[in-house]
């Protein structure tokens, strides 16, 4: 799994973002003991450098754990003290949550950090080698003291009491650790060591950066990139032809890493897409189709299969009669298996390995009937750019789930495709053109490239061996990171299989330590002999279309500009000036509290060595004011952490320079100096030399407010003196406000604004120094209220005003169903409580009752709903339902409910799929039960919904998971007092169905068997594949397979022409055993335990020709990643 940092967005799913995980504060929490005994041991491995240890924890009563997270014992690695974190029940997504925690974090010194290499797993302690394992490695820090998977492996799969991970409500946990030396990856400069740059990771993106290296240095595809038509009306985000020649030409001139964002925003990816792991396979199939679609109709059409198409035929050709029947296919890569093979070579061999078809699996020759056959597949011709896919990655049967293939596995660096006389070729190909093959990348008929992936199934990091101009020099390709690197590591490091550590004690008769390389080849290029001199071609300047290299290099420019502004930065400081002109257009408009945003002030790039005095000038010209009419205050952070100008600049100051009146003002030694320009105006409304000011002069701002409009604005400031009082400046105000001089006025001081609002009115009566209110502060007034008016405002005066802009919150919502997009907006209050939330959202909709609203918070780093709503008055307030961790968002999901939330909160909701005895139809009901309610109250709830046979007609429940029978939940009466709330349809689809009379009253040697659909897919290496729906069939004693034919076609209605073309067979743990006619079935199945030999059924082979059904029942397809899709 690529390494990074929290997302701008949510992670996660699998698979999934490496995070720290960051719901606690900082510094570690205290363990919180569970009522689990918890067990650990700590299996040190013989090695001394780097320290590495193996620590397991074991942990009890794990189902009944009842706290959020929890802590393992500390375990020392290296010399460091470290735990494992867990969060039984994920954290806030559905799946374990698991981290590697650095245990006594808030007790290191200042500027500590450690490096380690790890991984986690939980133990399969049925079969070990289904355990779950992901690796990762992390530079812990105080700042990142934990690091490890959000999304582990799924709640469902976890506490599923079959798959093993659970046993006797026990888990297990491993941790491998490895703790090495940091290594500085920073000061590497990749195009001085190397003369190749390399490509940022984005988050999780080194799959593509791995796969766009490897294209990028097949010249001809660059040469016919950079050829594609563009012009210089086309913005590189919405072009992907743009975006790929921007990024080629910047991997080609550019002397740092480069930047991928351009172009996955051209594939019309969002954020989320950037985090989210993919097939490396996938992409590089996804973005050659579309390439090779937008090169139609250019200069450069077919260039895609130029490069890599190549064709093979497959035949089968019958023993006995004079038929063979062929067809030509083309190919852009091939797929080749690793199980098994101990080299590419053995590979190939199983490609073109003659299957036989013969007994019931004979072939259907035309005019001549079923025919002993022979069925194979051999090449036409091979590409100028081989691309072999190794099947790292293979479904296992027993998990259904994909498991990684880390067995060695050699690849030559020259290949040679014309073997032993041609024995991969068709009679049909070229024999006078060489097949020999060199590699590029480790991906070769001269090996070109080797695409490497690092890590276990569900998650992992990709980098790429590649050898630009094939020669001896290899380079790798790590995100951004180029190093030269030898043949030996290139190739023989990335075979795969098990590698042995070196005892620690060579004397003693101790064992070796193995472990098994996860980092091994997955990819491999290779370029034809022949082709070389035309592939790896010269590319300049002159294949760069002109506006391309103007726009580029104008980028380039701009970039080289901004670096050495940056190089330069010492040199400089930025001065921000404030004047009136910003407070008044500002204050009621952008800004509320305080006097100015000073982002959107004037600013000045100005040399430190420049003196002020000359800076005057700088400003006169900007603002049209004279050196002598300009008077400037230096803005002070006060402990109430509001910013307000503090005192007014010495004639002593001003006369030193610019950098050394910002290191005399700014203690906090931040690179801007903020300036507030005072300029007094006359009354011929020109400037005037600014007055002399006293120690017992004051500088007060004000600010007029109107409580009927609700407007707040700036109206000027005031030179008052300390000894002064109010009531002696009254007329001057009403008068810059524009009211009567004898109008009465309220006024307040704006004293702070966070966390809370506190705004105090001022007595007249007393002096400004009593009051103690000094150069800088703000003073607020309105008209007093007349007495006994009976008009009312929303917010009446100053404090309530600001009270109401301090908490108001514009909410965007979204229906659940739609959750991209915003249906409508309420201004609302931060402190409202959930009941004024749910009203306002119910009174927007019409709505009479407001409990049938359910919220559901934002996820800010998916930018999805989250997995949970908020329950009926979960939350206290509104802001409670918009923090996401540290971000606050302004989302909020809502759905109309057809009874009040509180009510469905005691209830449990399943979906159950009720399958008709007589009618072929499959209807889903909602069944809702409190939550205490048994699978037999589901059943009668059931009965009283649906059309049975006759009204004494018994029913069962059943889950079914992938077209199978995993668990019956009840059987005539049996199991009826099983709790629903343990009953978890997410993962598993729910089937009810009516009990057949001949079920009921079994024979003692009669079974019960399961039988299911199936047919071999073909790009799965021949795997069974499941589908339809699975079914229980009687089976007596002494009954053949001819006999159980006839009652299944009769069952499931299917006519004697397509029937005739089933096949059936004894399936065990996924092998199929094809059965002859004269067969006994009950010999085969020899479990009594009936309803519970899912693992052993009667297949079905054939094709799946049902239309597909729209409902729930039908929709239990489980994916392992999101499919790689390229929009534009």
């Amino acid at each position: 799994m690529t390494l990074m940092a929290p997302p701008p967005l949510d992670q996660q799913e699998d698979d999934e973002m490496l995070v720290p995980h960051n719901d606690l504060a900082d510094g570690p929490q205290p363990m919180e003991v569970a009522p689990a005994e918890t067990a650990s041991a700590v299996d040190a491995q013989s090695v001394d450098d780097p320290p590495s240890a193996r620590f397991t924890w074991t942990i009890d009563n794990f189902s009944r754990l009842n706290t959020k997270k929890l802590y393992s014992d500390i375990f020392i690695v290296g010399g460091y003290k470290w735990r494992i974190l867990i969060f039984p029940k994920g954290n806030n997504v559905d799946h374990l949550s698991m981290y590697l925690d650095v245990a006594d974090s808030a007790t290191l010194p200042y500027g500590w950090s450690r490096y380690a290499q790890f991984s986690l797993s939980v133990v399969n302690q049925i079969h070990k080698k289904y355990s779950i394992r992901k690796d990762t490695q992390h530079q812990f820090n105080a700042r990142e003291s934990d690091w490890g998977f959000t999304s582990f492996m799924p709640l469902g799969e976890l506490y599923d009491p079959g798959r093993g991970y659970l046993v006797n409500d026990t888990c297990i946990i491993e941790a491998d650790v490895t703790v090495r030396r940091v290594i500085d990856y920073w000061s590497h400069d990749s195009k001085k060591e190397t003369g190749y740059v390399g490509l940022k990771n984005q988050g999780a993106t080194c799959y593509m950066n791995s796969l766009l290296q490897t294209l990028y240095h097949i010249p001809y595809f660059r040469k016919a990139v950079y050829h594609m038509p563009t012009t210089e009306n086309d913005m590189p985000s919405g072009s992907i032809p743009l975006a790929l020649q921007s990024l080629f030409y910047k991997l080609q001139y550019s002397d740092t890493g480069v930047a991928t964002k351009e172009l996955t925003k051209s594939f019309g990816w969002d954020t989320y897409d950037s985090f989210m792991q993919h097939d490396v396979q996938e992409l590089n199939r996804v973005l050659c189709e579309k390439l090779e679609d937008k090169m139609k109709r250019t200069v450069v059409e077919g260039t895609i299969q130029q490069l890599f198409e190549g064709h093979h035929m497959n035949y089968i050709e019958c023993i006995n009669v004079d038929y063979k029947s062929t067809r030509k296919e083309s190919f852009y890569d091939l797929q080749l298996d690793v199980k098994g093979c101990q080299d590419v070579y053995a590979s190939f061999d199983k490609y073109v390995e003659v299957e036989r078809l013969e007994g019931d699996n004979k072939y259907h020759a035309e005019q001549h009937g079923l025919q002993d056959a022979r069925k194979g597949v051999l090449f036409i011709d091979f590409p100028p750019v081989l691309q072999l896919q190794l099947k790292r990655f293979e479904y296992d049967f027993m998990r259904d789930t994909m498991v990684k293939i880390n067995d060695r596995y050699e690849f030559p660096l020259q290949l040679d495709l014309d073997r032993e006389d041609g024995k991969y070729l068709s009679p049909e190909a070229e024999r006078s053109v060489r097949n020999l093959y060199t590699l590029h990348s480790s991906q070769l008929l001269l090996v070109f490239s080797v695409l490497v992936h690092s890590g276990g199934v569900h998650g992992g990091h990709y980098y790429a061996y590649i050898r630009p101009t094939l020669s001896d020099q290899w380079f790798k390709f790590d995100d951004e990171r180029v190093t030269k690197e030898d043949m030996k590591r290139a190739l023989e490091e990335q075979y795969g299989g098990e590698e042995e550590l070196p005892q620690a004690n060579p004397g003693f008769n101790n064992s070796p330590f193995k472990f098994t390389k996860y980092s091994n080849a997955y990819m491999l290029v290779y370029i034809c002999e022949s082709d070389k001199e035309k592939i790896i071609c010269n590319v300049d300047e002159k294949d760069i279309a002109e506006h391309l290299r103007i726009r580029l290099k104008k980028e380039q420019e701009e970039k080289e500009q901004k670096r050495k502004e940056k190089a330069e930065a010492h040199l400089y400081t930025i001065i921000k000036v404030a004047c009136s002109e910003d407070l008044f257009e500002q204050i009621g408009k952008d800004i509320y509290f305080d006097l100015v945003d000073h982002a959107k002030v004037r600013s000045f790039h100005i040399q430190k060595q420049m003196p002020f005095n000359l800076f005057k000038e700088e400003v006169a010209k900007e603002f049209g004011i004279p050196v002598q009419f300009q008077r400037f205050w230096l803005w002070a952070k006060r402990q109430n952490h509001t910013y307000r100008p503090n005192r007014p600049l010495t004639p002593q100051e001003e006369a030193q320079s610019v950098g050394q009146l910002r290191e005399v003002s700014n203690k906090a030694n931040n690179a801007e100096l903020k300036l507030f320009l005072e300029v007094e105006i006359g009354q011929d409304l020109r400037p005037i030399p600014p007055p002399e000011k006293t120690k017992d002069d004051i500088l007060l701002f004000f600010k007029l407010y109107d409580p009927f409009k609700e407007e707040l604005r700036c109206v000027g400031w005031l030179f008052v003196k300390g000894s002064g009082k109010p009531l002696e400046i009254l007329t001057r105000l009403n008068e810059i406000a524009g009211f009567s001089s004898d109008q009465e006025i309220e006024l307040y001081e704006e004293i702070k604004f966070e966390p809370n609002v506190m705004c105090e009115h001022i007595d007249k009566k007393l002096t400004f120094r009593a009051s103690q209110l000094e150069d800088g502060d703000i003073i607020c007034f309105h008209k007093s209220p007349p007495v006994g008016s009976g008009e009312q405002c929303r917010c009446p005066d100053v404090p309530s005003f600001l009270e109401y802009v301090h908490n108001r919150q514009v909410v965007r919502f979204r229906y659940l169903e739609k959750p991209k997009e915003d249906e409508f907006c309420l201004e609302l209050l931060k402190l409202h409580n959930y009941d004024d939330v749910v009203e306002r959202v119910a009174r927007h909709l019409g709505l009479d009752d407001p409990s049938k609203i359910r919220l559901t918070s934002h996820n800010c780093y998916s930018q999805q709903p989250k997995p949970q709503p908020i329950k009926y008055r979960g939350v206290d307030h509104l802001s409670d339902m918009l923090v996401h961790y540290n971000q606050i968002s302004d989302i909020l999901y809502y759905e109309v409910l057809d009874i009040p939330l509180p009510e469905l909160q005691g209830l449990k909701t399943l979906k159950v799929a009720f399958h008709h005895a007589a009618k072929d139809e499959v209807v889903i009901h909602t069944i809702r039960l409190p939550k205490q309610s048994t699978v037999g109250d589901v059943i009668n709830d059931l009965k009283a919904k649906v059309e049975l046979s006759h009204p004494s007609a018994e029913l069962r429940l059943l889950e079914v998971f992938y077209h199978k029978i995993y668990k019956l939940l009840f059987i005539f009466r049996f199991f009826h007092n099983e709790k629903i709330e343990n009953i978890n349809d997410q993962y598993w689809t729910l089937r009810a169905e009516e009990i057949l009379d001949e079920e009921k009253n079994l024979a003692p040697n009669d079974r019960l068997i399961h039988v299911y659909h199936f047919m071999k897919d073909p790009a799965q290496n021949q795997q069974v594949q499941n589908f339809g729906e699975p079914f229980f069939l009687v089976i007596h004693e002494g009954d053949t397979v001819a006999e159980a034919k006839v009652r299944i076609q009769k069952k499931l209605q299917v006519p004697d022409e397509e029937f005739a073309k089933w096949k059936f067979t004894f399936l065990s743990l996924g092998r199929p055993e094809y059965l002859q006619d004269s067969d006994i079935v009950s010999s085969r199945f020899q479990r009594r335990d009936i309803y519970g030999a899912w693992e052993q059924y009667l297949g079905l082979e054939h094709s799946d020709n049902a239309p597909k059904r729209s409902n729930a029942a039908n929709q239990n397809r489980h994916t392992f990643e999101k499919p790689v899709k390229i929009y534009n």
